[in-house]
């Protein structure tokens, strides 16, 4: 002992990287794909119009809710890991009511799926207009019409018959894009001008991970009850599918969507930003969600044909997936010829198998749909290798 005393304690408060996606958020995902796996069980088997645009109708307002979350905690750096936690704890509450909901939204469940949209526009209306005081002078009219009046419509909505009820969600959704499609003109732009990209890169990159590993999961479930050589064919066949749609985003997709966003934010072009963060993944998720479904349906039958429904969940979600990203990267300023070069025959080979379906088995459709992957991962490569030209 040398007769010192012991510093003295020092008070720290949990660390968060603005430009880091913080653990609760991450936890907070999980929550919200549960989500879009019990909508995936409604496109099973063969859907028709009517489950698809189900599908849709209940996933888009719940998407919605999704990036603007992602979006005010982006603009919020200031927002301490605690408080951060807490709002990611009422939000998760909110989207596992809506989970629970999800599978009779559209019957006796309403009322839950409209109350949990409605808990999750009041948090947005907290986190929006202290975003708002931290930000800007201007007056706040357009954030209590944006989350406080559509938060209204979804709580009444909870008090309703059906009818009127999906009349004021249809409303509401309304006003929520209209507003965001018109955010130039209201004014709105200037709060986007603090967004983090590093932040929002990441965010949607976690995001997609987790969507993929529920269609893994998924796969495995299905392979798990249908334990036999053909559905372990099946299995590995959408597996591989899957595993080649994380490549093709992972490797390429997020250098692409890093460096794009960063083109956009020094432009100033804030509906570039609002389209490939806000608009277009959402269809990429729709995409690789009814993917899943069309493999899980194959998986139990192999060597039968696979019903319509899920023919085209195979090759319209394949289309959805590279469509959305080709029009992401002509968004971001990459040459039309560079893009179109894999962009367009992808998403033609991949609606060429809904017609291939109705003559062949699933394990065939599947096989072709893992060739054509390879045959696009490897074109990519090979073009990513060539030695660059100088003019």
């Amino acid at each position: 002992m040398d007769g010192k005393s012991p510093p003295p304690p020092t008070k720290t408060r949990p660390a968060r990287e603005p430009g880091r996606v913080h653990w609760m958020e991450l936890f907070f995902d999980l929550v919200f794909v549960a989500f879009v796996g019990q909508l995936a069980h409604g496109i099973h088997g063969n859907p028709g119009f009517p489950e698809f645009g189900n599908f849709v109708l209940l996933f888009f307002p719940a998407w919605w809710a999704w990036v603007n979350i992602v979006s005010v905690i982006n603009l919020l750096p200031g927002l301490t890991s605690r408080s951060l936690g807490v709002a990611m704890l009422a939000a998760m509450t909110a989207a596992a009511l809506m989970a629970a909901a999800a599978p009779e939204a559209f019957g006796e469940r309403a009322w839950a799926f409209s109350l949990a949209n409605g808990a999750l526009r009041i948090l947005l209306l907290v986190l929006w207009l202290l975003q708002h005081r931290e930000h800007s002078p201007e007056p706040s009219w357009r954030i209590w019409v944006y989350n406080g009046g559509t938060a209204t419509l979804w709580l009444v909505a909870a008090l309703l018959p059906l009818p009127a009820a999906v009349a004021l969600w249809a409303l509401s959704i309304a006003i929520e894009v209209t507003m965001v499609a018109n955010s130039n003109r209201l004014g709105a732009d200037r709060s986007m001008a603090g967004i983090n990209i590093e932040h929002a890169g990441e965010r949607l990159g976690l995001f997609v991970i987790i969507v993929l590993g529920e269609s893994v999961f998924s796969i495995v479930t299905e392979a798990a009850e249908y334990w036999s050589p053909g559905a372990g064919l099946a299995a590995a066949l959408g597996f591989m599918t899957v595993a080649l749609l994380g490549w093709a985003f992972f490797q390429y997709g997020m250098g692409t969507l890093s460096a794009g966003l960063e083109h956009l934010r020094e432009r100033g072009d804030l509906t570039g930003i609002l389209q490939t963060t806000l608009f277009l993944p959402f269809i990429l998720i729709v995409g690789v969600t009814s993917l899943a479904a069309g493999i899980a349906t194959a998986i139990p039958a192999p060597f039968e044909q696979l019903p319509l429904g899920s023919t085209i969940a195979i090759g319209g979600g394949i289309a959805l997936f590279y469509a959305t990203n080709a029009a992401v990267s002509l968004r971001y300023g990459q040459p039309p010829r560079t893009v179109l070069a894999w962009g367009v025959p992808t998403v033609v080979l991949s609606l060429g198998l809904v017609p291939l379906g109705a003559t062949q088995p699933a394990a065939v459709v599947l096989g072709l749909a893992v060739g054509l992957l390879v045959l696009v991962a490897a074109y990519v490569e090979i073009n990513a290798r060539r030695p660059i030209r100088s003019p």
